[in-house]
């Protein structure tokens, strides 16, 4: 689980009512870069480091990192500009900051973590941009790359309504450069009128997808997640950079599971399980948890979490290097980390944001579905976050001959 020195990583999400689902996928941290050549931008940024949500061995954030524009607490700019993950702050908590605050919000999104590396890269700054949302292990080679500017603490002392348990990381251990903004992991869910017999592990989802639920079946659009089943049901680790371990991987999934999937979807949850397309579907819990709700008949579904073992991911707030509204920047984020915003956040977004207490709030308000939400201890167990290493490409072309296998 984690050591002393690490906190206790938990996760969550909900979502009272239906949301227009998301067109750019949260999670997706190789897809982009398979396209558009993502790897040699993640190489230009410096070497090691992870993905696909965080790294227990990402290198730490140095202290000695170039600063650029830090905030001071003086007046607020008019304006900030922030480049996130697509709809993934409630409108209302943007509209009122600006109604209390003052300045005017826009906001860009980015589909992967490489996007949005790429773009900083390619601008020698910000972009633009104020506040941009990385995944934790993609934090240390930005600060090396001095893509990220130190946050100034003492204009965030909302962070005293943080969870301990979501901060002080391994890629940013002092939270110099990051807070944390949310959670997810992934699993799977299925028809219980089409697959009558219970499905609980990796194998379960692997042995249905192979007979019952052959052609009926998708996975999600990220060669990470994709191998993951085939690392995850039999014990082996999720960063494996082996030889061995990749080709046995690259033949299951080309060679065994690839023939029965009918699509490589990542968001499910928007039409696939509201209609039905699909009997078998590996997703992303809060994904799954308002595709469920959207669905007309919700109880014929059943989520699981992926086992015996599954991945965990974090986002981060993050202040980009020479970010033009520095001021603002900080105060947006403060804002933020305040527990009422904390959740309509949450409602909104279906993740946990690493509020305090933020179980029993949900629970308060109604919240449902809470099982997606919030995980025991003993779930908690069971995740391991990515990384990017030097098995990223192998892990990409993988994907690519599984899709062309599929025919998906």
């Amino acid at each position: 689980m984690t050591s002393p020195e690490q906190p206790l990583r938990i996760l969550a999400h909900t979502s009272a009512v239906p949301r227009i689902r998301r067109e750019l996928t949260r999670r997706n941290l190789f897809g982009l870069a398979a396209a558009a050549g993502g790897a040699g931008v993640l190489s230009a940024c410096g070497d090691g480091g992870s993905g696909g949500g965080g790294s227990s061995n990402a290198t730490a954030v140095p202290t000695d990192a170039p600063a650029s524009q830090v905030a001071t607490g003086g007046p607020l700019e008019g304006s900030i500009s922030m480049y996130s993950w697509g709809d993934y702050d409630a409108p209302e908590v943007l509209e009122s900051f600006t109604k209390s605050k003052g300045p005017k919000i826009t906001t860009d999104s980015f589909g992967s973590n490489e996007e949005l590396i790429s773009k900083l890269v390619a601008s020698k700054g910000t972009g633009g941009y104020d506040i941009v949302v990385p995944t934790g292990a993609f934090i240390p080679q930005m600060v090396q790359n001095e893509l990220l500017a130190p946050i100034n603490k003492e204009l965030i002392p909302n962070l005293e309504y943080m969870d301990p348990q979501f901060l002080g990381q391994s890629w940013d251990p002092e939270n110099n450069y990051s807070i944390c903004k949310a959670w997810g992991t992934t699993g799977f869910v299925y028809d219980t009128t089409k697959i009558t017999r219970e499905l609980t592990t990796w194998d379960d989802f692997i042995d249905a997808a192979t007979n019952e639920a052959s052609g009926k079946v998708s996975v999600l659009d990220d060669p990470a997640e994709v191998t993951g089943i085939y690392y995850w049901a039999n014990g082996i680790d999720w960063n494996t950079t082996k030889a061995e371990d990749l080709d046995a991987a690259e033949d299951f999934v080309v060679n065994t599971l690839a023939p029965h999937i009918a699509a490589f979807d990542s968001y499910p949850g928007g039409q696939a399980i509201p209609q039905s397309t699909h009997w078998l579907m590996q997703v992303w819990n809060g994904d799954a948890r308002i595709g469920i709700q959207e669905s007309k008949d919700p109880d014929k579904w059943q989520w699981v979490l992926g086992s015996p073992a599954t991945e965990l991911w974090m986002d981060n707030w993050a202040i980009a290097a020479g970010a033009p509204h520095p001021e603002a920047a900080h105060a947006f984020i403060n804002y933020v980390l305040t527990p009422e915003n904390q959740l309509k956040n949450v409602d909104y977004i279906g993740y946990h944001t690493g509020a305090k207490d933020i179980e029993a709030q949900a629970e308060k308000e109604g919240l449902e579905m809470l099982d997606l939400v919030f995980f025991t201890p003993e779930q908690i167990a069971t995740m391991k976050t990515g990384e990017v290493n030097d098995a990223q490409q192998r892990t990409v072309d993988i994907w690519n001959k599984a899709k062309a296998a599929a025919g998906a």
